[in-house]
């Protein structure tokens, strides 16, 4: 699994080498706007979080049951885990942990992740609801984001409100899928494929 992320963030690393020959045209009339971070209690923002919804790097889309875990290490940095399960709910959960640092400056919501030396992965936090309940993470090129919660499951009222914020924001929200995170998801309209 550790390989499976490596591998991920490399290819991420090269889709944004890359991105501009094979990225898919961004419509949004707010695409070329640049995406604004917003404040971060890091404290409260630690934890888990599921996965409910993405633009995914590379091979996230065969996941089920996704989830992030995040921990606020003594340095200031974080371990960044992800975990989920590949190819179905009968497969073990797995994942890797990677550090993130956050931007100095930068109201603790702009992580920069060291996959590999010395290439950088920068994640932005574009929006938490003040009960940090919910939250939606980019890449500042919107090419790849997450819709995130507390909890696995979210209703379709706040999955649309939130998909109407990155509309705003110009994200290419006709990309994102689902995450299935219960196995009567699965086959579902709107939900990744399950392989």
């Amino acid at each position: 699994m550790k390989r499976f992320f490596r591998r991920a963030l490399i290819g991420l690393i090269a889709l944004g080498v890359f991105g501009c020959m094979s990225a898919p045209v961004n419509r949004n009339p707010h695409a070329d706007e640049e995406l604004v971070p917003v404040q971060v209690d890091l404290p409260r923002y630690m934890g888990r979080w599921y996965v409910i919804a993405n633009i995914p790097v590379v091979d996230e889309r065969d996941y089920v049951a996704s989830c992030a875990v995040w921990t606020l290490r003594p340095d200031g940095r974080i371990e960044d885990a992800v975990v989920g399960r590949k190819h179905g709910f009968d497969q073990p959960e797995s994942g890797t942990t990677f550090i993130a640092k956050p931007g100095h400056g930068a109201q603790n919501s702009v992580w920069r992740l060291r996959p590999l030396w010395p290439f950088e992965f920068i994640v932005l936090t574009v929006y938490v609801d003040p009960g940090y309940q919910y939250t939606v993470r980019a890449t500042p090129d919107k090419q790849f984001s997450w819709i995130l919660s507390r909890q696995p499951d979210m209703s379709e009222e706040v999955y649309q409100s939130l998909l109407a914020r990155l509309d705003q924001m110009g994200f290419d929200t006709p990309r994102f899928r689902r995450v299935v995170q219960f196995p009567e998801q699965i086959g579902q309209p709107g939900f990744h494929a399950v392989r």
